[in-house]
């Protein structure tokens, strides 16, 4: 086990690293002047001149990137070029909200897919199981630009039960979550039922039922947790997925996390605080994933055994 564990957060580290230097290049290939912006039009060539040399725009590519690796690797992210902030702060005070919305939606994704996936694998080829395979069709048909807005119509302008958007109420989490989570919910049943369909046919469960166990029994303590190890796999990927999906949801309800921040950085050219954002969701997707194959190694003892 300790071989799996130091392999993955081995594989991790080259990840992390292979992505730091992307986003550095990715980001210095976007069109536009951070200078021009902060600037203006109107300003003289000499004073961009002097703040680009003031910033350190002027050095050559690679001379910036082993300075941003060096600060990186100190835990120094740099300050905004706009408000001279240092960018940790302004993470710290936007990833509570990030946090709170990717886990909300991930809360509506369990509730929604269990309860579906179970019912359309128990009910296979009925009016139940097309009713949940449609209702999740649909939850991965629709986009999050698309359903947010179709749930403000609803829920808040037609209804008027719900706030449009921030983050002032406590029931402004609602609708974000709901956005968030129907996608996830549908592929995440889809993957229940299949699994479950597989585990169904085993041996194992017949026997279990001929020992005269209940329905409920037999689902829940034998054939559901056996089916639990792919659902975990897709669980850690769609977590990594529902925080970079965050960014959409967030401007669409103007709800103030990572994802609204970045696309500020993006309108503003702020160089170091995009790079910051994007690093940011980068490393929690490999995280997310590099937790979610030590918990499968974990559950399976095969999978350490064939990464041995």
């Amino acid at each position: 086990m300790l071989n799996y564990f130091i392999s993955r957060i081995a594989s991790a580290c080259v990840v992390i690293l292979g992505v730091s230097c992307l986003v550095f290049f990715f980001i210095h290939l976007i069109p536009g002047d951070p200078i021009e912006v902060m600037l203006g039009e109107s300003a003289r060539p000499a004073d961009r001149e002097a703040l680009r040399q003031a910033l350190g725009l002027n050095q050559p590519i690679l001379t910036q990137l082993g300075q941003y690796l060096s600060n990186l690797s100190q835990f120094d992210l740099g300050r905004s070029l706009h408000s001279k902030q240092a960018i940790s702060s302004l993470l710290w005070e936007r990833i509570p909200a990030t946090v709170e919305l990717a886990l909300s939606g991930l809360l509506v994704a369990l509730v929604l897919a269990f309860p579906l996936g179970i019912i359309a694998a128990l009910k296979r080829d009925t009016a139940w199981d097309h009713s949940a395979m449609t209702v999740s069709l649909l939850g991965v048909s629709i986009p999050n630009f698309w359903m947010g807005p179709l749930l403000i119509l609803a829920f808040s302008i037609g209804l008027g039960w719900l706030p449009v958007s921030g983050r002032d109420e406590a029931t402004s989490i609602i609708l974000p979550a709901l956005t968030l989570g129907t996608a996830m919910a549908a592929i995440l049943s889809r993957m229940i039922r299949s699994t479950l369909l597989e585990v169904l046919g085993e041996d194992y469960i017949r026997t279990a039922r001929a020992k005269g166990l209940s329905s409920y029994q037999v689902v829940l303590r034998h054939a559901l947790r056996n089916a639990m190890l792919p659902v975990i796999t897709l669980i850690g990927l769609q977590l990594g997925t529902l925080l970079g999906g965050a960014v959409i949801t967030e401007i669409v309800f103007a709800w103030p996390g990572v994802g609204q921040l970045t696309i500020e950085a993006i309108q503003k050219r702020d160089y170091p605080v995009l790079q910051a954002c994007i690093l940011l969701i980068s490393v929690s997707y490999v995280v997310v994933n590099t937790m979610t194959d030590l918990v499968y190694g974990a559950l399976d003892p095969r999978v350490r055994l064939n990464e041995s």
